[in-house]
């Protein structure tokens, strides 16, 4: 054929010719943010007007969430070593190792006051009734502060890595990222396997990241398709008390640390962290939210990998704001359903057992509900009782859960900028003026 007689078509027209460049004007070309926060939308309208029938497409959902998690172990383990490696002093692991855990132990301590504060004025448990309730069993044979410690300590680390124990994992990624910096020279070429390491993990995450829109559309509309919004009417004003908490946490301790510990304007953080808080929501999961985590954290917010590797890691662990917040909120509510006065002694216990429940709970979904016993014996609540509470509560958790891992992450990142900013480890052009991929 001629080349005057070759077919025409519209220049934005999905044609054979220019198919790539429609797609990547509609689809690639729109920040990725945009397109998750579409399919939220658009799922919750599905759930809500297909009903139970729902069901039928959550296992997309369990693609993208078993997606992000087949990348947890192997990016905290190589970026850790990476980020080690990278100190060149192994003093400076030290010093943002301290201060990483300070800032999340303070940020944790002020969440579990702000629950237990929202509980004691807005009495989300005043006349409820607890008739008919199944109760549910709340914790396994409790394990004692000297046993978690030695926990850490991996006896295999391939074990530990097979069955992604985070802790033993972050544990021996820091062994051997400081042995690397003590060989020094020798030690280049491993070092060079672990950053390409690094790079390779971060590409495939913005590979899964892409399908981001697909499983979040999937798990939004399974979730208000089979809980919908008619099942908060039993706990109207502790779900209320939730997003407030959830809401005042990111705001004003999470914004506030951004303002004004690490002086940095906090709108640009708050655009930087939309994609983390979006997925965390529809996964309500610390641990599969990780490897967003860390791509916004040095793409998006300017951290440098050095400390995004260290930080967020730790803080996917240990760091459970939004756990210790809804915590706080529990035992004010039980307290108040039970008829348990609290005196300002019992106040303080509650909040430093919070802090300690918060920093070992499991960074997977629900996982805060049964832990509740170990606070809830503070004020005098039997395990039965805190039963009782666990069975009340767990039909609702899921929409509960999703809006406290909000603040768990968002946490995560606001500590890591700030530890950044600190070091002299934050690109701030990157930070305030960030480019959507």
């Amino acid at each position: 054929m001629t080349e005057g007689l070759s077919p025409t078509y519209p220049e934005d027209g999905p044609s054979p010719r220019n198919a790539g460049s429609w797609v990547r004007r509609y689809w690639f070309d729109v920040p990725l943010w945009q397109r998750i926060f579409a399919a939220l939308i658009v799922g919750a309208i599905v759930g809500f007007f297909w009903g139970e029938g729902v069901v039928q497409i959550k296992w997309i959902g369990d693609i993208f969430v078993r997606l992000i998690r087949m990348l947890v172990v192997p990016l905290v383990f190589v970026t850790i070593v990476a980020g080690v490696a990278a100190m060149g002093d192994v003093t400076r692991l030290g010093s943002i190792g301290i201060k990483t855990l300070t800032l999340y132990m303070l940020t944790t301590l002020l969440s579990a006051t702000l629950g237990l504060a929202l509980g004691s004025l807005f009495k989300p448990g005043a006349g409820i009734d607890l008739t008919g309730v199944t109760p549910q069993v709340v914790s396994a044979e409790p394990v004692s502060m000297a046993e978690q410690f030695i926990g850490i300590i991996p006896l295999n680390p391939i074990a530990s890595l097979a069955q992604g124990d985070i802790l033993s994992i972050i544990f021996f990624a820091i062994m051997v990222g400081a042995a690397i910096l003590a060989v020094g020279e020798a030690s280049q070429p491993l070092v060079r396997v672990f950053d390409a390491g690094v790079a390779v993990l971060l590409k495939v995450t913005h590979f899964v990241m892409e399908v981001a829109p697909f499983g979040v559309f999937a798990l939004i509309a399974w979730v208000m398709g089979t809980s919908g919004p008619a099942a908060f009417i039993n706990i109207f004003m502790l779900a209320l008390c939730v997003l407030a908490g959830c809401v005042l946490q990111v705001l004003f301790i999470h914004g506030g640390l951004v303002r004004l510990i690490a002086g940095l304007p906090v709108v640009a953080f708050f655009r930087g962290v939309t994609d983390v808080i979006i997925v965390a929501f529809s996964t309500s999961s610390s641990a599969a939210t990780l490897p967003v985590s860390m791509r916004v954290a040095v793409n998006n917010l300017g951290v440098s990998p050095m400390v995004a590797s260290t930080a967020l890691p730790i803080g996917t662990t240990v760091s459970m704001d939004g756990t210790a917040m809804y915590v706080g909120l529990l035992t004010m509510f039980s307290a108040q359903i039970f008829g348990v006065s609290l005196d300002l002694g019992q106040f303080v216990m509650v909040i430093a057992v919070t802090t300690l429940v918060a920093i070992g709970s499991a960074p997977v979904p629900s996982a805060s509900l049964f832990l509740l016993a170990g606070v809830l014996q503070v004020i005098g609540i039997s395990v039965e009782q805190t039963a009782i509470i666990v069975g009340f509560i767990l039909p609702f958790d899921r929409i509960l859960d999703m809006m406290r891992t909000v603040p768990n992450c968002t946490g995560d990142l606001a500590v890591a900028v700030t530890v950044a900013r600190w070091e002299g480890e934050l690109d701030e052009a990157v930070y305030v003026d960030r480019r959507d991929e």
